[in-house]
């Protein structure tokens, strides 16, 4: 996918797909599109290609990432399954201001895709969201504002026809930062470092699942608390998605805060009307530390008809209750710093606008072992009667201002 010549796959009359019948493994059904090409659809317009050192995804059918590297449009990567991702490290920080995307298959079909980036390969943001043109297999720029990044990831949201994700080539786009005069000073700007607010009506904005079935972890319209999207998690009897100990159907992502760091992270939670009442635990939010192995160092639960907050792995200390309420929106605001010294590091909390428990010092960390975040309903596996819990709203950020809700007043206990 070189600047001069895009797509030179397609001087060949290589390139648009009529796809049929899908098998498990490989999109087929290919059809060569005609020889006539415009000067015009070689090349990228309105982007300066930056070159990326390598690629991942979330998976392929054996048509591989780096096939969107390659300058053809004779290959590709496919992944079947809305929520598809391809990654590309530029190997450094870079201003970055779109994308160039052939679509395998564009001239029969639009995908609806977002576009998101990152610095760290951890913190993702979302920068672009649309549908291709569904008219060629010429790539296609979607530009955006400029904005500092090493990764640029590609979700696709499937497509017209079927949920494949297919890329024959895909390129980052430079761009520049227009800087402020020097008399004016510097804007603040936001705080936020990631959202998982389901507002892209897929589960892209987690790093990874753990359901047994997509049932499991639902989007759905209703309840909200606010936005278009929440999501449903039930649990059942049974449910044992990594074979490990108790039943669980939980999002993750993968936040790994640095020890020192500290965060503000505000979400909501309603849980079910049939929510059971177990004098055992039931894991609604955690931060898990990476060993994988026993409790974790900070963690909300049920027990019986009360809400814990429990800090310290097992048997830890719990520092916070509240009666379980079910049916209603819980708006939660928790900042945290992350230590193994508990000199340093603390936890607060909001709930519903009101500070319920003050700053306190404790360790948020086990030493020598980052944490990551998991929600959704983890349990005891000798309950059976069906959980249902809704979550809704996910912010973190570094500033208290940038979780508040804009009707939040935050009041005193």
């Amino acid at each position: 996918m070189k600047n001069t010549l895009l797509l030179a796959g397609a001087l060949l009359g290589i390139g648009a797909v009529g796809c049929g019948d899908y098998t498990p493994t490989e999109e087929t059904g290919e059809a060569p599109e005609s020889l006539g090409v415009s000067a015009e659809a070689l090349t990228a317009s309105n982007c300066t290609q930056l070159t990326a050192t390598s690629v991942i995804a979330n998976g392929n059918d054996g048509n591989v990432p780096a096939n969107t590297m390659d300058d053809r449009l004779d290959t590709r990567w496919s992944q079947l399954g809305k929520g598809a991702w391809i990654d590309y490290d530029l190997g450094a920080t870079k201003t970055v201001a779109g994308a160039a995307i052939a679509w395998h298959g564009g001239n029969t079909r639009a995908n609806t895709f977002t576009v998101a980036v990152s610095t760290d390969g951890i913190n993702y943001t979302q920068v672009y969201s649309g549908t291709s043109s569904g008219t060629t297999t010429n790539a296609e720029t979607y530009t955006f504002p400029a904005v500092s990044a090493r990764r640029l990831r590609i979700y696709v949201n499937g497509n017209t026809l079927n949920d494949w994700a297919s890329i024959a080539e895909a390129r980052a786009c430079a761009g520049t930062v227009t800087q402020p005069p020097p008399t004016t000073p510097p804007p603040t700007g936001s705080s936020v470092v990631w959202v998982g607010d389901f507002e892209t009506n897929n589960l892209a904005q987690w790093t990874k699942t753990q359901m047994v079935s997509a049932d499991r972890l639902a989007l759905v319209a209703s309840p909200l608390r606010q936005g278009r999207y929440a999501i449903k998690t039930t649990v059942k009897h049974g449910d044992d998605p990594i074979n490990s100990s108790g039943n669980r159907n939980e999002l993750v992502r993968m936040t790994r805060e640095p020890v020192g760091s500290e965060f503000y992270y505000r979400w909501s939670t309603m849980f079910d009307s049939t929510f059971p009442s177990a004098k055992t635990w039931q894991l609604f939010t955690q931060w898990h530390h990476e060993g994988d192995s026993g409790s974790p160092p900070v963690e909300f639960y049920v027990y019986g008809e009360e809400v814990r907050l429990n800090i310290g792995g097992s048997p830890g200390v719990i520092v916070w209750r509240t009666p379980l309420v079910r049916g209603q929106w819980q708006d939660f605001i928790f900042h945290v710093k992350w230590s193994p010294d508990a000199s340093v590091g603390f936890v607060e909390l909001y709930l519903n606008g009101k500070l319920v428990m003050p700053k306190r010092f404790i360790a948020t960390q086990f030493s020598g072992q980052l944490n990551y975040l998991k929600v959704g309903l983890y349990r005891n596996d000798t309950i059976t009667q069906t959980g249902i819990v809704y979550h809704d709203g996910w912010t973190m950020a570094r500033r208290l201002e940038d979780v508040l809700n804009p009707t939040t007043v935050l009041t005193a206990p």
